[in-house]
């Protein structure tokens, strides 16, 4: 099991998550903690395999004393595959990956849906086998099938929603609704480019280095926490067409990095930051 928790920063914190541990003889395999001195935070991911017959709502009720001690915001989930429902356009690079890694068990998660503001036939050459799919077209009435989008969210149980170069911008209201459970992929230039052929407009620049980063969704368009970043170097002899077919590798694995971070449980919303546990 993974337990996940931050507090106000102070003595004992360590020592009493491990003596509760040791007192319901679980066995602790890793543990990784963080003080943010800044802000007084103390952060802690711990995994653990509990006795044999201690079961994942005991260990809940038992813990509760003792995060409520520690005005503790925490988690404990099991092994279980999380699920997820990936949005995506007709970009293709990023949903082959992530169903790639997904069948090979690289990922741990659920696939609950595909869905697209783009009929299936234009999503490029993915093969979607028997997953769900379904087309929710934002050209008309957004509010409505976004509506529609957030009931099929809550019907499948869909814990993690993951934009793999779904190019909609989702509302504050659908973007708050989903605080902390959507991950977003973008490229990501210095300076940023903004609007269309952002790698056209790079080119034009000269920039030096290309990258992407992946971040949770929030109501203010590509501000919410970042989860991962990642980078290139090119080069003059480097064409856009160069520079796009770099940068949908640089895509694919910083999208793939945060949603399996995300799975794992090794990301911790601090603000408008994250605390990352690397594996």
């Amino acid at each position: 099991m993974i337990l996940t928790l931050s507090c106000p920063d102070r003595h004992g914190i360590v020592a009493a998550v491990s003596a509760f541990l040791l007192q319901r003889d679980a066995n602790i395999s890793d543990a990784q903690q963080f003080g943010d001195a800044s802000s007084a935070t103390f952060f802690m991911r711990v995994v653990f395999e509990p006795a044999e017959g201690d079961v994942g709502d005991a260990i809940r009720d038992a813990f509760a004393p003792l995060g409520a001690r520690f005005e503790m915001d925490w988690t404990l989930r099991g092994p279980e595959p999380r699920k997820v429902m990936i949005l995506t356009s007709k970009f293709d690079h990023c949903l082959a990956d992530l169903l790639y890694r997904w069948r090979i068990d690289e990922l741990p998660m659920e696939v609950t849906a595909v869905v697209s503001n783009h009929p299936r036939d234009q999503i490029g050459h993915v093969d979607l086998k028997n997953l769900p799919f379904h087309h929710l077209p934002m050209g008309g009435d957004k509010r409505a099938q976004e509506a529609l989008l957030l009931k099929l969210i809550e019907e499948t149980g869909t814990e993690l929603v993951v934009l793999a170069r779904y190019m909609q911008i989702l509302s504050d209201d659908l973007a708050n609704a989903l605080n902390g459970r959507c991950i977003n992929i973008h490229h990501s230039f210095l300076p940023g480019f903004k609007g269309a052929k952002p790698y056209h407009q790079a080119h034009a620049r000269g920039v030096k280095v290309i990258g992407a980063t992946a971040h949770y969704v929030t109501g203010d368009l590509d501000e919410g926490p970042i989860i991962e970043q990642d980078v290139e170097r090119i080069s003059h002899r480097d064409t856009p067409q160069d520079l796009i077919r770099k940068g949908r590798d640089i895509e694919r694995r910083v999208l793939a990095r945060a949603v399996r971070r995300h799975l794992e449980d090794r990301v911790l919303l601090h603000g408008s930051k994250t605390v990352v546990f690397e594996d």
